[in-house]
């Protein structure tokens, strides 16, 4: 292990106006923890965009080295759990954000926030799927456990061309579902077909003010949107529907009644990929391992070094980024 190694920093001054630098770092700058974890891949999401260019406040202490999830090895471990040479994924647990992250070439962590590598994954495919496709199919498996089945009825996933939302078009996809993909990039259709999707709509139909209630569309949806959207696809939804709620592109609010609940009895679930227990994240990466098609991930995949960090990040704020982002750290 390197006594000094390479990191982006952010930085805040008495003005609290930021600053992003790529330093060297050792050890004690990061913060404590029973494992050290060599960062062999890591990714860009897109809470890591809104941590870098500070479009929100996602950082809540400084200085913090950014990056909220990780693949690697662990070089050094005071935790029965793990031992060095293990392989591992971070994702949540407010790395990155309250406690120093993966853009760096070592990160230490607490033990009960990672998961062993399952089977079937690597490093890279797992930083492909990231925080957004685990959030994915975690948005899946609470659709399985309120009933939906692929004999439900078609399932609207928003924000399709976003991570989440084209991960879990191919989840989908592969177990059956029929998929709309609500999009603002229509010239992206033939791909998100491509995923999984059987039908792809305009993120306007969705994006304005909503009715209470609104012609049945379809029996479940995944939302990373929020807002307006999420309250059209509510009141679209048909009776005993489901719809999670694992995003805010278009705002935190919610604007909507109760009509869709007491009326068609719809079920709302929200999904929560950063304090998830152990047993819930160990079985959506088995589930990662085995229900996402490896060949459709890689197809919304591209790859960058340590150094297209910053550069992918304004670029996911800009909505430039098709898909998934992964970060080869060693070189």
């Amino acid at each position: 292990m390197k006594d000094r190694f390479k990191g982006i920093l952010l930085t805040r001054n008495d003005e609290k106006k930021m600053s992003v630098n790529v330093t060297e770092l050792s050890l004690d700058d990061l913060m404590d923890g029973d494992v050290v974890v060599e960062v062999e891949w890591t990714t860009v999401n897109y809470k890591d965009g809104l941590a870098i260019t500070g479009k929100a406040p996602v950082v809540r202490r400084w200085p913090m080295v950014p990056g909220i999830d990780c693949a690697g090895t662990v070089v050094s471990s005071q935790n029965d759990r793990f031992k060095t040479g293990d392989k591992v994924i971070l994702n949540g647990f407010g790395v990155g954000e309250t406690h120093t992250g993966a853009y760096a070439e070592y990160t230490r962590l607490n033990a009960d926030w990672l998961v062993a590598m399952p089977e079937g994954l690597d490093g890279r495919k797992a930083m492909a799927v990231g925080t957004a496709g685990y959030t994915a199919m975690l948005s899946v498996m609470a659709l399985e456990r309120n009933g939906i089945t692929p004999e439900s009825g078609p399932v609207v996933v928003t924000g399709a061309n976003g991570g989440v939302g084209t991960v879990a078009i191919a989840i989908l996809g592969k177990l059956g579902y029929e998929v709309i993909a609500s999009t603002g990039r229509p010239e992206e259709a033939d791909f998100l077909k491509t995923l999984g999707a059987s039908e792809v709509i305009h993120r306007d139909e969705l994006s304005g003010p909503a009715k209470p209630l609104n012609k049945e569309r379809w029996a479940a949806g995944i939302d990373a949107v929020g807002s307006h959207t999420l309250a059209n696809v509510l009141s679209m939804t048909r009776y005993g529907g489901v719809v999670t709620a694992c995003g805010l592109a278009q705002g935190m609010d919610l604007p909507t009644s109760v009509a869709p609940f007491i009326l068609r009895g719809v079920t709302l679930a929200g999904i929560d990929s950063v304090m998830a227990p152990l047993g819930l994240r160990q079985e959506a990466w088995a589930r990662i391992a085995k229900d996402l098609d490896t060949e459709k991930l890689e197809a919304l995949t591209t790859e960058t070094n340590f150094d297209g960090i910053i550069e992918s990040a304004h670029a996911i704020m800009d909505g430039k980024i098709r898909g998934r982002v992964v970060v080869k750290m060693k070189q």
